[in-house]
């Protein structure tokens, strides 16, 4: 089993930028997917970004394209959310999930490993 730890969340201004890591053990994540997902109060969780085993592709929603990059470090085991250009709208709690499937996904139901959380907090 992958036991995942997320961190690097906090409170920013609009605009600002913030970087999330998602730190795995009990077992190397390099063959499989893994994808960051929020959820904001009295919303439903989200799919933010994925990336595949090689970290050669990935994924975002339409909402962080172009403002956020996942990024694997297959040797250090973790992945990576840098997130600019925050926006009010991007206040959640921010969840990394591993995936058995290699080329990740972005069905949360795929997704058989999670992380505790971190808050991110955008003030206007």
């Amino acid at each position: 089993q992958v036991q995942l730890v997320e961190s690097g969340g906090g409170l920013v201004q609009v605009g600002d930028s913030l970087r999330l890591s998602c730190a795995a053990s009990g077992r190397l994540i390099s063959s499989y997917g893994i994808s960051w997902f929020r959820q904001a109060p009295g919303k439903e969780r989200e799919y933010v970004a994925g990336v595949d085993f090689s970290g050669r592709n990935t994924g975002y929603a339409d909402s962080v394209k172009g403002r956020f990059t996942i990024s694997r470090n297959n040797a250090e085991n973790t992945v990576y959310l840098q997130m600019n250009s925050l926006k009010p709208e991007d206040t959640a709690v921010y969840y990394c999930a591993c995936t058995r499937y290699s080329k990740g996904s972005r069905n949360p139901t795929d997704f058989g490993s999670w992380g505790q959380g971190t808050p991110v907090t955008v003030s206007s």
